[in-house]
């Protein structure tokens, strides 16, 4: 009952956070979860529901899956092109960041060299999802936050490696530099090999039934599901990166729907809604607990901060010498020796949740006062790093306002649309209720209908449903169709036009789409 409450609550909170965020379009979504989850923690009531935060848990059921859609999205091409990028981000400059980190953390704080290692290890992986939160409402250069992502999708696993070699420096007194970077080739192209190769094999089963009459759509799609949490474990047991071999896997199904859209159209569809609708539900979850994770480690070493506030410091130092070495980075290598985008890229590595499910991972295998001053440390990595950029990026970058201006681009063209369709019902040699009952299912593509309107509709179809002749019916499904074909018209049009932007009539366009098939469909309930 307890890890059903606690999936219940979490689940609710993120429901919550993200209908607020439609409401406050300027704040990041991530942000309101977050807060969320500071809130949901500061109740008594709801944080006792909540269950403590479990490292493994939250990798494989949360971390992975998200990994997997994230590579999933990604173009196999493109990280191709981008071997150089990602070796160089996501390895070389980990680990010569961590190097620099740790030394000075050493020098400037007499922190044992172990420790200060642990610290920057634990400090290393970046969070795309929250370098999006950051950058929400301003323009960020594609090509940097190309070198972001791919830099995010790689370096957890170099942070992994980084985190063993310091706690086993801690342990044994001893530091194998050769041992551990051929442990963190190993890891890495292990993971990399076993994630491609359980993927193709998945993939070629499935499309291997797909392609037969004993396919079923619900057996395809939860293997799809289960696909990333079954190869984290895989090469977790064979001891190579799970987080490598998800991602590797994600690349390998892009190819995939890519290749084989229409094999299958209504599994294909279930299955990129689904990936859209969980992955979104997953990133407010990572978020919302992030939120609850941080106020009760505010809470629980309430007394050890104002002890001492070297953690304060050394969360900061930390922070601001990964900073340094990043911007040195991308001033040799990737911003052709230029300080704006050097220091873009600096910013917009943002630690999240990886950094404290890593903290959470050595709680027993360092002391407690260990553990409680680098909680301390990376608490103050992950809000300095998220609060940071988002402040300095206000001044630094331009304001999106494409994207703020969208939601109103999108109502206008509506109303546009659906006049052009309710004209074209208004036209047709109809009965009179059944011409009444399709405009107002066309303007319900505008929300133009008030509750009073739906109420009434709604005790009309559940009072009078046999009411309604099979003539009716098909003379409604007919208009509907006529309708919809003059509203695409009009958005291929609008489109020829360059009126606005494409990427936003074809929103419009695959909404209208979703809408007659709801008509046509004979599979479908809603009819």
């Amino acid at each position: 009952m307890g890890l059903m409450t606690s999936s219940f609550v979490l689940l609710l909170t993120v429901a919550v956070a993200n209908l607020v965020a439609q409401w406050v379009p300027r704040i990041s979504k991530t942000y309101l979860a977050l807060l969320a989850g500071i809130i949901v923690g500061l109740i008594p009531g709801l944080n006792r529901q909540i269950l403590g935060f479990e490292n493994e848990i939250f990798m494989l059921l949360i971390l992975a899956p998200l990994l997997f859609f994230e590579g999933q999205l990604t173009p196999m091409v493109k990280v191709g092109k981008g071997i150089p990028s990602i070796l160089g981000t996501a390895f070389a400059l980990a680990i010569g960041s961590a190097v620099v980190a740790t030394v000075g953390l050493h020098l400037g704080f007499a922190v044992s060299l172990p420790v200060a290692l642990i610290m920057v290890a634990i400090s290393t992986p970046t969070d795309a999802t929250a370098f999006e939160s950051v950058v929400t409402g301003r323009k960020f250069s594609a090509r940097l936050g190309n070198h972001l992502k791919m830099e995010s999708l790689f370096n957890d696993a170099t942070g992994l490696i980084l985190l063993q070699a310091g706690l086993m420096w801690l342990q044994t007194r001893h530091l194998s530099f050769g041992q551990n970077v051929g442990q963190l080739v190993v890891s890495a192209v292990g993971g990399a090999v076993v994630g491609g190769v359980l993927a193709f094999v998945v993939m070629l089963f499935r499309q291997q039934i797909v392609r037969t009459e004993s396919n079923v759509v619900s057996s395809q799609t939860l293997i799809y599901l289960l696909t990333p949490i079954i190869i984290y474990l895989i090469a977790e047991k064979l001891a190579v990166s799970g987080i490598i071999a998800v991602v590797v896997a994600g690349l390998v199904h892009n190819g995939e729907a890519n290749s084989s859209r229409f094999t299958a159209p209504r599994q294909m569809y279930l299955g990129v809604e689904l990936m859209n609708f969980i992955a979104e539900i997953l990133n407010g979850a990572v978020f919302v607990i992030l939120g609850i994770s941080l106020e009760r480690i505010v809470r629980q070493q309430y007394q050890q901060m104002f002890q001492s506030l070297q953690w304060l410091w050394l969360g900061l130092a930390a922070y601001g010498l990964l900073v340094v070495c990043r911007v040195g980075y991308a001033y040799l290598f990737i911003a052709k020796r230029q300080w704006r985008p050097s220091w873009l890229f600096a910013l917009g590595g943002v630690h999240g949740t990886v950094t404290l499910a890593m903290t959470f991972s050595i709680v027993n295998a360092v002391s407690a006062a260990q553990f409680q001053q680098i909680i301390l440390v990376e608490t103050v990595v992950i809000i300095v790093s998220m609060l940071l950029p988002t402040v300095l990026f206000k001044w630094l970058l331009p304001q999106d306002g494409d994207a703020l201006s969208k939601p109103e681009i999108l109502a206008r063209i509506r109303q546009q649309m659906t006049a052009v369709g309710v004209a074209r019902v208004r036209e047709l040699d109809l009965d009179a209720a059944v011409k009444y009952t399709v405009i107002y299912d066309l303007q319900d593509q505008t929300k133009a209908n008030p509750l009073r309107a739906f109420l009434r509709r709604w005790r009309g179809m559940t009072s009078h449903h046999q009411a309604i002749s099979i003539l009716q019916s098909r003379d409604q499904r007919w208009a509907m169709m006529q309708a919809f074909a003059s509203e695409r018209a009009f958005l291929a049009d609008q489109a020829r036009q360059h009126v606005v932007e494409v990427s936003l009539l074809h929103d419009i366009y695959t909404e209208v789409l979703m809408a007659e098939a709801l008509v046509v469909d004979p599979a479908s309930q809603m009819v």
